[in-house]
């Protein structure tokens, strides 16, 4: 029976110490050679290996992922990530799902807040500011100004969505394009 509190390990990183899953220890228990393996499959095998139970995830699963091979056609593992990042296309349409049946729930009698995903999930918003102005000392912040009146609605649905959503964070990423005209 898999004990995978034996694959714990610990590292130390700039004075802070860490804990995790060896999966290199548990292939080496397994007589497997962890490079060997493609890093997603490390990743699912860390992941497995982490959240074994016995009842959802089982010593069969991990060992699958640790004995896996390019002709294997078939096997279900759980995949139950700890944390999920959605960009922008992909995040909003789930928060406005979550939203609907929050107040589907509320309209029906029920506590809201009962409605929330199950993992953290981090939402990615993408600013593209498009150049509108340019050549001048004020033409980013004249184009930042039109970034945001382009996309005022979606900013005051994530910013409404951000309080009663407690579980989804928010974060920005700036993308500039460079094109060279030849």
């Amino acid at each position: 029976m898999l004990n995978n509190e034996q694959f714990v390990a610990k590292t130390m990183v700039d004075g802070e110490e860490y804990t995790y899953f060896d999966i290199a220890a548990y292939c080496e228990a397994q007589l497997r050679d962890v490079t060997t393996l493609p890093y997603s499959i490390r990743v699912l095998l860390e992941s497995v290996l982490r959240q074994h139970d016995g009842l959802i995830i089982t010593e069969e699963h991990v060992q699958t992922l640790a004995q896996w091979q390019p002709t294997d056609q078939s096997g279900e593992v759980p995949f139950k990530p700890a944390r999920v990042i959605l960009q922008d296309f992909t995040g909003v349409p789930a928060v406005v799902d979550l939203a609907a049946m929050r107040d589907a729930l509320k309209q029906l009698g029920g506590n809201p807040e009962a409605i929330n995903p199950e993992v953290p999930v981090d939402l990615v918003i993408d600013h593209s500011v498009q150049v509108d102005t340019y050549g001048t000392h004020e033409a980013l912040q004249r184009n930042m100004v039109m970034e945001f009146k382009r996309n005022q609605e979606r900013y005051e649905f994530l910013k409404w969505a951000r309080m009663p959503l407690i579980i989804i964070k928010q974060c920005h990423q700036q993308r500039v394009l460079y094109i060279k005209l030849t």
